[in-house]
């Protein structure tokens, strides 16, 4: 059984699975585990309002018309209609090499929805739900919050943040329903079956064995060194390093002046904050005290109706100013609830808070200093939900930007490599400059998240390169 540190390590940074494409399951034979949350969002409030978003229509269109209007019901109708057909339309580019937005527009979306589609991914976030008329700034925040600013260093207002909308709305996971999923056994599982597809196809993994450099002879990438100083000879190097580290490892110098130029405005701190939690036991909401699944569901932490708006502004200029935000917007996820498979060997559960936006660096302090008290002020924050909840914790393992840059190796924090504000043929490229070396960054298109795609599409140009056939159908 497991340790509750071992518990929080299972989930220590990936723990859904939403915008993987069904076809490359298909290609590769993975048969992974999915459960479908079901209520998969909860609104909580700290007075009575609360929402629970589920295949239950009868019941949330009662709980919009009770907590919240009618109008709002009828936005959330039409946003759901329209990003059900943005997704269909887009689908297909996400397992191709990418195109500019206005041929993705002209090639694959109905004409009735291009204009929307290419406003969409440029313009921010609150241009394109302002579009749909709700009354709630509540309901505007949380759709903004969960899809449009996660992992994103952008606000309410900055271009690019309806690009990354719709990213995290890519969820067509066999029934899913659109919502994103949770993998029986932990997200290693995902791994562990493409581990296995590889391995069966003939690949060799070598693990423990961390790259020091890329050689790089004459314009072309030779091969790698190890930290042991062994080298290994290959005719291509594909790399799943963020675009900077792949930068660093193969040698700044080999790159031209215009593509340094290129990547380095591509370059943003990381804003996201996890702390993941072993409680020894569930909180009780109180807005909502009795269990109705509540505690299988992305809950979204946010300020009361009235102040949210200038909340989420304010806390976003504190976070650029390296200052840490008295409310930072929190999602709070519950995984043992779905998945009794990762609990410990005393029953805890594991549960985990993604906070968005913070600092990578504090000014006039060090995340050393406040780190601690910071964790705090947050489980604070969730009491006012939940009264109790900070009584519950029995460990917990907190992710700053940096100690997300020293876990899992991701140049300043950024779990996106390159902010999802950048879309399509303007993020970073699958074949680099250098004749060779390829990118499978989750910098490169379609974006950051556990999708797959970008492994699939450099290994696509990998083949085409070398004049092989791919034994997998392309586009």
């Amino acid at each position: 059984m497991l340790s509750s540190l071992l518990m929080l390590l299972m989930l220590a940074g990936a723990y859904l699975l939403g915008v993987m494409p069904p076809e490359l399951l298909q290609v590769l034979g993975l048969k992974l585990p999915l459960k479908r949350r079901d209520p998969h969002y909860f609104l909580p409030t700290t007075g009575s309002r609360y929402l629970l978003f589920g295949s239950d229509e009868a019941s949330m269109h009662q709980q919009f018309v009770d907590f919240f209007s009618e109008d709002d019901w009828q936005a959330h109708k039409a946003l759901q209609a329209e990003i059900n057909a943005l997704r269909e339309d887009v689908a297909p580019t996400w397992l191709a090499e990418p195109l500019s937005l206005e041929e993705t527009a002209e090639r694959f979306v109905r004409p009735g929805l291009r204009n929307t589609f290419v406003d969409l991914c440029r313009q921010p976030v609150s241009h394109y739900l302002d579009r749909f008329g709700f009354r709630s700034d509540l309901l505007r925040a949380m759709y903004a919050v969960t899809d449009g600013f996660s992992g994103l260093n952008g606000s309410w207002d900055t271009p690019g943040t309806g690009m990354n909308f719709l990213v995290h709305n890519m969820c067509r996971l066999p029934n899913s329903g659109g919502t994103w999923m949770v993998v029986e056994g932990g997200m290693g599982a995902v791994t562990q079956q493409l581990a296995a597809a590889a391995r069966q196809a003939g690949a060799h993994i070598h693990t423990g064995a961390a790259v020091q450099q890329i050689e790089v002879q004459d314009g072309r990438a030779t091969g790698v060194v190890l930290g042991d100083g062994s080298r290994v000879d290959a005719r291509c190097v594909v790399v799943n390093a963020d675009p900077f580290r792949l930068r660093t490892l193969a040698g700044k110098e080999h790159f031209s002046d215009d593509f340094n130029t290129f990547l380095d405005s591509r370059k943003k701190d990381g804003t996201t904050m996890k702390i993941n939690l072993a409680l020894k036991g569930l909180p009780r909401f109180r807005c909502l005290p009795e269990a109705r699944g509540q505690h299988r569901t992305t809950t979204h932490l946010l300020p009361d109706e009235h102040h949210v708006m200038q909340s989420l502004t304010q806390g976003f200029a504190d976070v650029q100013a390296g200052r840490l935000p008295d409310f930072p917007t929190i999602e709070w996820y519950f995984h043992t609830t779905n998945d009794p498979s990762v609990q410990d060997k005393d029953g805890h559960h594991s549960s985990a808070l993604f906070v968005q936006w913070v600092p990578y660096q504090l000014a006039g302090s060090s995340w050393e200093a406040e780190e601690e008290r910071y964790t705090q002020h947050l489980l604070d924050i969730v009491d006012t939900f939940a009264p109790g909840t900070s009584d519950l914790v029995v460990d917990r393992m907190t992710l700053t930007p940096p100690k997300i840059e020293s876990y899992f190796g991701i140049s300043r924090g950024h779990i996106h490599h390159i902010d999802n504000a950048f879309g399509f043929d303007q993020r970073f490229p699958y074949r680099t400059p250098i004749q060779g070396l390829y990118s499978a960054s989750a910098g490169t298109h379609p974006g950051g998240s556990v999708a797959g795609c970008a492994g699939h599409n450099s290994a696509g140009c990998v083949v085409k390169d070398m004049g092989l056939t791919p034994w997998w159908p392309t586009a």
